[in-house]
């Protein structure tokens, strides 16, 4: 009789934690000391953590060239945040490549001494902000959630999380909590032709979006402040190129004599963004080196 109790008990067991394994956690907060940036992730039984990023790229504001109004807006409101004065939250949006993430990585690398840290959390874990609230409400530092390459598809639950956030449900009430985010969609949801025929026109010319439209633009006019950045020129692109190749140690000379080359690996990508001029420099300089 004892045996089948001791069996029937040591089952029990087992039920209770393969239970308690799929039931929802309380995020545990993270060791602060281990860094100033940290990624949310969701482990295989669904409960999330924040990880501290070991290794932060050392990108400052200074490397960023050819977008100054762009840095400017986002370094004044990242200073206001970081001084405890009224700040923002921040949609960048525009072509690929032109430095939004960057700028925002640059920006913690600026101010992280002065307590600004980073959490970077997935567009499909939106959902959980609620819980990343509660773990650093009540810390002294100052945390801006980034949401990168952010878009929805019609649907997506994140759409509604997020609107609800913005809304003030969660994150205006958490003076050391703003949302950055970028997208390369306008309104952060696709956009479609057949939608501009749900605008309505008035008798005396005015056109009024349709409710789809109107849903779309609500959720970009949220962010208190938008910031837009357009494909690079010829000569910003190669402003860059030398901004690059000077911080890897080139030679003026050797930048100079980089320019044509510079310009078909552009050709070659279809494109001057930013990212491009950055992957050729890399891929210059270290060529450069290899032939000294």
């Amino acid at each position: 009789m004892n045996e089948q109790f001791e069996h029937l008990l040591a089952r029990a067991e087992q039920l209770i934690g393969r239970i308690e394994s799929v039931l929802p956690h309380a995020l545990t907060p993270p060791d602060w000391t281990a860094g100033f940036a940290y990624r949310y992730r969701k482990r295989s039984a669904g409960h999330g953590v924040l990880e501290p990023v070991r290794h932060v790229g050392a990108m400052r504001l200074s490397d960023l060239k050819e977008v100054e109004p762009q840095k400017e807006k986002i370094r004044r409101n990242t200073l206001q945040f970081v001084n405890g004065q009224p700040a923002n939250n921040v949609l960048l949006t525009g072509a690929r490549g032109t430095g939004k993430s960057s700028l925002i990585k640059a920006c913690l690398n600026e101010y992280a001494q002065r307590g600004l840290r980073l959490i970077e959390v997935d567009k499909a874990d939106l959902v959980d902000l609620p819980d990343i609230v509660d773990v650093v409400s009540d810390r002294p530092e100052k945390f801006i959630v980034f949401c990168d390459d952010l878009s929805f598809e019609d649907g997506e639950p994140g759409y509604k999380a997020l609107k609800s956030i913005l809304d003030g449900s969660v994150a205006a009430t958490t003076a050391n909590i703003l949302i950055y985010a970028t997208s390369n969609r306008r309104h952060l949801l696709p956009e479609y032709m057949r939608e501009n025929l749900s605008y309505s026109h008035t008798d005396d010319g005015e056109v009024h979006p349709g409710e789809g439209v109107e849903e779309k633009i609500s959720l970009s006019e949220r962010f208190g402040l938008w910031v837009s950045f357009y494909p690079f020129n010829q000569d910003e692109y190669l402003a860059i190129v030398a901004q690059w190749l000077s911080s890897f140690g080139v030679a003026a000379p050797a930048i100079e004599a980089a320019r044509p080359d510079a310009l078909v690996w552009a050709l070659e990508r279809g494109s001057r963004s930013g990212r491009v001029a950055y992957q050729f420099a890399r891929d210059y300089a270290g060529t450069h080196v290899a032939d000294a």
